[in-house]
């Protein structure tokens, strides 16, 4: 059984907010809890988000953890011209890659036309988890050119429900499952005006549910994998 925890890094539940607790105080409370749980993740930060906490992106990757883009300032590739588009990839990966290696990108909201897997392709991005089966894509892990697809499993909001709830989406979903969240979740959203599913059942409690969430694979004998782990082992599958 393989098994992804991602976070898409960028400001407060964008775009109605411009604060950036989940960054102070949101993903430090993640990054105890991916090395209590002795988990190692993929964190697709912004590129805006890196440059102004540059030790949590340290922290990151001092803590065995992938580094992946989610584009410049969370910019979404299906509202600007190819060529915007284009640039905000490019600039993103040229901050990132001053702190370590990247082979990974998450568009902002998961929209992503499909031109564009030639843009990663060009600037050595080996991964992509941009498309999510929960809004309708069907093909799976799949390779576009030499960009290897793998699709994200269900809404962030689903590892805020009640467990009884969640047990029974869990398993129901096919493998592999690539679930995602973002810090600003793990902080209380609770009196901010965004919509509901971005409130309900923030800060401490969605910590707590993230624990159960490990947990529950871990009882399962789950492999946790990063991005980058699945290129290796798809592109291993398809030389042979």
């Amino acid at each position: 059984m393989m098994v992804s925890i991602t976070f898409d890094v960028e400001h407060d539940c964008p775009p109605y907010l411009t604060t950036t607790r989940g960054m102070e105080d949101g993903l430090p409370g993640l990054l105890d809890l991916m090395e209590e749980k002795r988990v190692r993740a993929t964190f697709f930060f912004t590129a805006e988000m890196a440059r102004r906490f540059p030790g949590l992106v340290r922290r990151v990757l001092d803590g065995g953890h992938e580094l992946g883009s989610h584009n410049y300032n969370h910019e979404r590739l299906d509202r600007v011209s190819f060529d915007e588009g284009k640039k905000a990839i490019e600039r993103s990966l040229e901050v990132l890659r001053e702190f370590g290696d990247v082979v990974s990108f998450r568009a902002p909201n998961l929209q992503f036309p499909e031109r564009y897997y030639g843009v990663l392709e060009e600037n050595g991005i080996l991964v992509d988890s941009s498309r999510a089966t929960y809004k309708g894509y069907r093909s799976g892990v799949k390779f576009f050119g030499n960009v290897l697809e793998v699709p994200a499993s269900t809404t962030s909001s689903v590892i805020r429900l009640p467990w009884r709830l969640q047990r029974i989406i869990h398993s129901r979903l096919k493998e592999p499952r690539v679930y995602f969240a973002h810090p600003w979740e793990f902080v209380p959203m609770q009196g901010e005006r965004v919509r509901w599913d971005c409130r309900f059942n923030t800060g401490d409690r969605a910590l707590e549910l993230l624990g159960k969430l490990i947990d529950y694979y871990r009882s399962k004998g789950a492999r946790f994998l990063t991005m980058g782990e699945y290129r290796e082992l798809y592109g291993k599958l398809k030389r042979e």
